[in-house]
């Protein structure tokens, strides 16, 4: 069953100082599937960012169609895009974006604090998270006092808060050395193996082998759209250290 899907998606972007027109997306059409583990690939300049930025409602496309769900949000105004960011959608970036004089607790607690969620339960729900990535006895630490990879894991805890129907990461791993990076690989797969439907920016192949799907753009366009077989030795072989 499809979760997301977008139908001739355009993209045009005015280049600063000029009236150069740049086209970071010409038409593209792409259905996710619930459950779904996908990698969207390609260079700088691909439109893989654009993309992005689009799938997590943060910006809108010029032409073209974007359906969540069941919600066209390519047609919805700022307050209901908003509110589509804060419900169901979860990000994880490459910086981590916690906020440095939070706890990792209060941090996950931020997007329930937006929706008006009692603090009992939001104390609860960030809770049981930290102990699911492996951060029970770190959810009273600031973001400085915890390593790259336990920042990464309550970043992804952030991301669940809301129970979101699509995890959009932006190379999760790109600030963390290949071990660090492997281990929080390995967060996504048990997330993966749940059901949650994750899309992943990356240039890495190794990262985009993990999934069950790569999606190659270039210059706007989708060059390749390849199903297949996540490579399961990898995760097999890495399941030992990759536990948080």
């Amino acid at each position: 069953m499809s979760i997301a899907s977008v139908n001739k998606l355009t993209k045009v972007y005015a280049k600063a100082g000029s009236h150069v027109a740049v086209h970071a997306l010409r038409g593209v059409s792409i259905e996710f599937a619930e459950g779904e583990s996908v990698a969207i690939c390609g260079q700088s300049g691909s439109g893989k960012s654009t993309m992005m930025n689009l799938l997590g409602c943060l910006d809108r496309p010029t032409s073209g169609s974007y359906f969540l769900g069941d919600i066209d949000v390519a047609n919805l105004d700022d307050d209901e895009l908003s509110d589509i960011r804060g419900l169901r959608i979860g990000f994880v970036f490459q910086s981590f974006n916690l906020i440095p004089q939070l706890t990792i607790l209060e941090n996950l607690e931020v997007p329930l604090f937006y929706q008006g969620v009692d603090p009992h339960l939001r104390r609860e729900r960030s809770e049981l998270l930290v102990e699911m990535v492996g951060l029970g006895d770190r959810g009273q630490h600031r973001p400085n006092e915890l390593s790259g990879g336990q920042q990464q894991r309550a970043a992804i805890a952030r991301a669940l808060i809301n129970d979101p129907l699509i995890i959009l990461a932006d190379e999760p791993t790109g600030n963390l050395d290949t071990g660090t990076g492997d281990m929080i690989l390995g967060v996504f797969d048990r997330l993966h193996d749940e059901g949650k439907t994750i899309l992943i920016v990356t240039h890495v192949p190794e990262v985009a082998a993990r999934c069950d799907r790569s999606i190659t753009l270039r210059d706007g366009v989708v060059i390749e759209d390849t199903k297949g077989e996540a490579i399961n030795a990898p995760r097999a072989a890495s399941e030992s250290t990759s536990r948080p």
